[in-house]
């Protein structure tokens, strides 16, 4: 596993395993226990995914120190509106069953709330609780937003990012910031025979798998790491989740980073970070 190093020293492995819509119980576990098995140390949850617990018990299961695992969740945008993020925060501790995070991440720009709530998140990060803070699914306005009253620079911001939706400017914002960039969805597709068979099937991705003795999604996980960012693909099938993991043995060129760049079309799979209603 390789590493990158956060603005705050802390390392965190280049690639982990999701779990949005990966069933709470068994197959939830089962997935976890695999992916651990194959060789990840980062598990990406969320409190509205339903399957902290699940998390929790796969990582008690693999037997696998906690500190050698990196654990990251976030807090839902109904606690932002009218909840306690900080009972909020502990409940997820409670239900993962560890004592610290690794990362804890504000979900979505609650408009109204998401200031309010970061300044809960620094609060908690310097009672020693959560090693790193960050947000997902900020855009340029809204990080300025927080920008304006925080003391402490989110360690990450966890975006859609894939080669239909490359965020490039995003991206160099976030950047000038010392702000890591994490891509969600990074094969393109959380609505099945849409968007993520596009990218999958598509006939550059799939010249330079050949070249490379690899499968369209690891040369699009490799290009994200190669861009230097974080990524969290997620799967239910233990041939698909082993497969994610096995990138660390080639580097794409300029040339192909530039062939996979063309891609864009800056279309999304999920919801629009200016315009949802949950």
């Amino acid at each position: 596993m390789k590493y990158i190093t956060l603005n705050n020293d802390v390392k965190m492995p280049v690639l982990g395993f999701g779990v949005f819509r990966v069933d709470d119980g068994r197959e939830c576990v089962n997935a976890v226990k695999t992916a651990l098995a194959a060789g990840y140390r980062s598990i990406d949850t969320a409190a509205a995914y339903g399957n902290e617990k699940s998390v929790g018990k796969a990582i008690r299961e693999s037997g696998i120190p906690r500190d050698e695992i990196f654990i990251t969740t976030k807090v839902w945008n109904g606690v932002q509106r009218g909840g306690d993020v900080e009972a909020a925060f502990y409940e997820s501790l409670s239900d993962i069953g560890t004592d610290y995070l690794d990362l804890y991440l504000i979900h979505w720009p609650v408009e109204g709330c998401f200031v309010d709530t970061w300044l809960v998140f620094e609060k908690l990060y310097k009672s020693g609780r959560i090693k790193s803070i960050g947000i997902s699914n900020f855009n340029k306005h809204h990080i300025e937003d927080i920008k304006n009253v925080w003391s402490v620079v989110p360690a990450i911001n966890q975006i859609e990012l894939h080669p239909r939706l490359t965020q490039k400017p995003l991206v160099k914002y976030c950047q000038e910031l010392n702000i890591a960039v994490e891509s969600w969805s990074p094969l393109g597709g959380s609505r099945p025979g849409e968007l993520r068979n596009s990218i999958i099937q598509d006939p550059l991705i799939a010249s330079i798998g050949k070249k490379y003795k690899k499968t369209p999604a690891q040369i699009i996980l490799r290009w994200n790491i190669d861009l230097g960012y974080v990524t969290i693909p997620k799967s239910a099938t233990q041939e698909r989740i082993r497969e994610n993991i096995d990138i660390f043995d080639f580097e794409l060129t300029a040339d192909d980073i530039a062939t996979i760049d063309s891609l864009n079309t800056n279309q999304r799979v999920g919801p629009d970070p200016d315009n949802f209603n949950f």
